[in-house]
């Protein structure tokens, strides 16, 4: 028994994440073209966060619902070894992210969130990507590309860029995904 034990979860750790949803992803960028339309329209830095903050919200809830109902037709629990992996290395720079969220906007440098959004994004996608499918990391590494050029870049263009990272990136990738991974 101890020999199969450890067998399954020799191969457990070795598995990929392939819970990932490209529908779901596919409609976040949807959810965030729109969001980048509604938030260049808006007068105040808090109503622009308001925006964003909302759909970062829904999009959550997006590529949960997404991720359970793949995991579900595939048979496999969402928080198996891979998916554990997957989350413990996606949640540091989303919650740094948060950090900084509030702490640049306490200091009046709302400007540099779109960069910084995209740049932690990018790094969640990229080190929760190592444990999936290869077009995940490479999609971390177009919001990394992303984030760095919105930084760099007049703060005017921000909505633009997250409508790029956020909207663009995530149609491409999310149809690539569902196209080549089931779903």
């Amino acid at each position: 028994m101890d020999n199969l034990r450890f067998i399954r979860e020799t191969m457990e750790r070795s598995a990929s994440f392939t819970a990932v949803s490209g529908w779901a992803g596919f409609a976040m960028g949807i959810v965030a073209l729109g969001a980048s339309w509604i938030a260049r329209g808006q007068q105040t830095p808090e109503g622009w966060m308001a925006t964003w903050l909302t759909v970062a919200a829904i999009s959550l809830v997006m590529a949960l619902v997404g991720m359970t109902l793949k995991s579900r037709a595939a048979g496999m629990p969402l928080l198996s070894g891979p998916g554990r992996k997957f989350a413990f290395s996606f949640s540091p720079p989303i919650a740094v992210g948060g950090i900084l969220t509030v702490a640049l906007y306490m200091h009046g440098q709302t400007a540099l969130l779109p960069g910084m959004w995209l740049l932690l994004y990018g790094t969640a996608v990229v080190t929760g990507g190592s444990h999936s499918v290869r077009i995940i990391p490479l999609t971390g590494i177009g919001f990394i590309v992303m984030g760095t050029a919105a930084v760099l870049a007049p703060a005017s263009w921000g909505d633009a860029f997250m409508a790029a990272g956020f909207g663009g990136l995530h149609l491409v990738s999310g149809f690539l995904i569902a196209r080549r991974h089931g779903g």
